[in-house]
């Protein structure tokens, strides 16, 4: 994902003396995930009655950060002509339902997509929900007392979770809400506020974070302060989630289909929830 502002943000945080640069972006990068290493979930036993998918289907028309069609698909074969049916596609990495790879945001020694290890994939989903909020104001951000107020009702957030914000916002897809462009090319919709990030980081071993808007970070950032401070720490992103209301706020296992391609800073990713 971009927003307006992006591309500057970036090149500025990278380029800056003290922080993502040569040996120091490598140095960086791992006093992070030094600081704050994943915890793995707990190995336990596990059953489930139904199955909820928490993806929404990709096609050219899905709203994107970039003004252009985040999958184009360019028909190879044709059954009638050919015995088979087959599509070329062309992709971006940060449309549709998605993975943000750790990568996506830091420099070297932080995984790939395809470098996630599988047993952080599968995890212990909560869910917080923000929809109230959100309803009142596009610009709502998750906080540390939302996630303070889901412990005080659900226990401790275990080891090795997903963490998902439930804003509500999927309702919103395929229409200008989404992405709540405004007259200046600002985008509004909800986000995680980089103090909920920071708790997490410090106060749990979650290993996951994901939005059922276009991005970890609100619309109006400029600055990524999420991004930057979560995908570090080598982990994972998922952005555009779906039926977080089919789901309860704790006690599901969530499985993530992320994509196996080499050096990939994301993709598209099939997200189930078992219930």
């Amino acid at each position: 994902m971009c927003a307006p502002g992006c591309l500057e943000t970036v090149h500025h945080r990278l380029s800056r003396r003290n922080f993502f640069k040569g040996a120091g972006a490598t140095a960086a990068a791992g006093a992070l995930a030094a600081a704050y290493p994943p915890r793995p979930a707990a190995a336990q036993p596990r059953s489930f009655e139904r199955v909820v998918d928490m993806t929404h289907t990709m096609s050219p028309e899905f709203p994107t950060f970039f003004n252009k069609p985040g999958i184009e698909l360019e028909r190879m074969a044709r059954i009638e002509n050919d015995g088979y049916n087959m599509y070329r596609w062309s992709l971006i990495e940060h449309a549709g339902t998605h993975l943000d790879a750790p990568i996506h945001f830091s420099r070297e020694d932080q995984h790939t997509a395809e470098q996630i290890p599988a047993e952080q994939l599968v995890a212990p989903l909560v869910v917080v929900d923000i929809k109230a909020r959100a309803a009142e104001s596009p610009d709502a951000r998750l906080t540390p007392d939302d996630l303070k107020a889901w412990e005080a009702q659900y226990g401790p957030i275990p080891d090795g979770a997903a963490v998902a914000m439930n804003s509500g916002w999927d309702q919103h897809a395929y229409t200008e809400k989404f992405v709540g462009r405004d007259d200046d090319g600002g985008m509004h919709f909800p986000g995680i506020h980089a103090e909920a990030t920071q708790y997490l980081l410090e106060e749990t071993g979650a290993q996951g974070l994901m939005v059922d808007t276009l991005s970890l970070d609100y619309g109006q950032s400029t600055s990524f302060d999420t991004h930057y401070a979560w995908l570090p720490t080598n982990r994972w992103g998922l952005e555009n989630l779906k039926n977080l209301d089919q789901v309860p706020a704790s006690g599901a296992t969530v499985v993530i289909g992320a994509p196996k391609v080499q050096d990939a800073t994301g993709g598209l990713t099939r997200v189930l929830a078992l219930v």
